[in-house]
């Protein structure tokens, strides 16, 4: 679709907990399905999260378009489900939640962000490079989520200090 969203990017609520879970949802299903079957998460997950991280969402006009989770781990922040609403793909709201989930986390202190990526997600390891990411190393996807074809996490890093490249 490769058009313009126009959004701001806001610290999610509680009463977000649904959209939350509807864009995540949305957006892996139109990604993942391939090797997933159902849900990425669910209302208890995005609960548990809340209490744990933070989400930042992209807001147009009172409709949830994206999100990204981050949780601060002393110096180093985890950035995670990473979702735009497959009708806004493309337009921009990735690159914009990314931005802002790595200034949130460089104001809280941390400075590296880590990411896992699933290996079967060809087209993503270019767009985590070209914002200066560099693969660290891989680890187990988790043994409770059932995949239709074996898989693993591609682990990458980036130091929150260096210029942005969006």
């Amino acid at each position: 679709m490769n058009r313009k969203t126009d959004f701001y990017v806001r610290i999610a609520e509680a009463t977000d907990v649904e959209e939350i879970a509807r864009v995540i949802n949305s957006a892996f299903r139109s990604a993942e399905s391939f090797f997933i079957e159902g849900d990425r998460i669910d209302l208890n997950e995005v609960v548990q999260s809340l209490s744990a991280g933070t989400f930042l969402l992209a807001d147009a006009d009172g409709h949830i378009v994206g999100s990204v989770y981050v949780e601060s781990r002393g110096e180093r922040a985890y950035l995670g489900l990473l979702s735009v609403d497959p009708s806004h793909q493309q337009s921009g709201v990735g690159s914009r939640l990314m931005t802002a989930a790595e200034d949130y986390c460089k104001g809280l202190g941390c400075r590296f962000m880590d990411i896992k990526l699933v290996n079967l997600r060809k087209e993503l390891p270019s767009f985590y490079q070209k914002r200066g990411y560099v693969e660290t190393g891989t680890s187990s996807f988790p043994a409770g989520v059932k995949t239709t074809v074996p898989c693993y996490f591609i682990d990458m890093a980036k130091p929150l200090n260096e210029a942005r490249l969006d």
